[in-house]
């Protein structure tokens, strides 16, 4: 099977020059907490996600009215294309411990997105080694 089946569509994404707040109402109204974030040319630059806006601004006292989204987004971006298989999909979500897996067309441009629902749809058995990978964080020592 390949993303381009079972990614999600249409992608609801804010440029980085775009302030927090309007990202956050974008995600509200959505009913979404991942996003891809674009440059001026519509090319993915980053993505931003609750958890990103949770402790990058809020927890940092960052005004969000005022601050840009590439101030506090996520630069490394976890992506396949629309043509890929499923289980590289898998493979990304696991060894990045990603739940969401952005697809972006030839252009850079921003396709869709695969979640780990999309996947357990697909094949509950290795969604559920997905999920116990993804799940697993590093343990931190001080």
């Amino acid at each position: 099977m390949r993303c381009q089946e079972i990614m999600k569509r249409p992608v609801v994404s804010c440029k980085e020059t775009e302030v927090v707040q309007a990202a956050a109402l974008k995600m509200r109204d959505a009913n979404i907490g991942f996003m891809p974030i674009c440059g001026a040319d519509g090319r993915v630059v980053g993505i931003l996600t609750d958890r990103d806006i949770a402790l990058r601004a809020c927890a940092e006292g960052l005004d969000v009215r005022m601050t840009p989204i590439a101030e506090v987004m996520t630069r490394q971006i976890v992506s396949c294309r629309p043509g890929d298989d499923v289980r590289l999909v898998e493979g990304l979500m696991a060894r990045n411990h990603k739940s969401r897996v952005l697809i972006i067309d030839e252009a850079g441009k921003p396709a869709g997105v695969v979640s780990l629902s999309d996947i357990a749809r697909f094949d509950r058995v290795y969604a559920a080694e997905t999920m116990r990978q993804v799940s697993s964080r590093e343990i931190k020592t001080v």
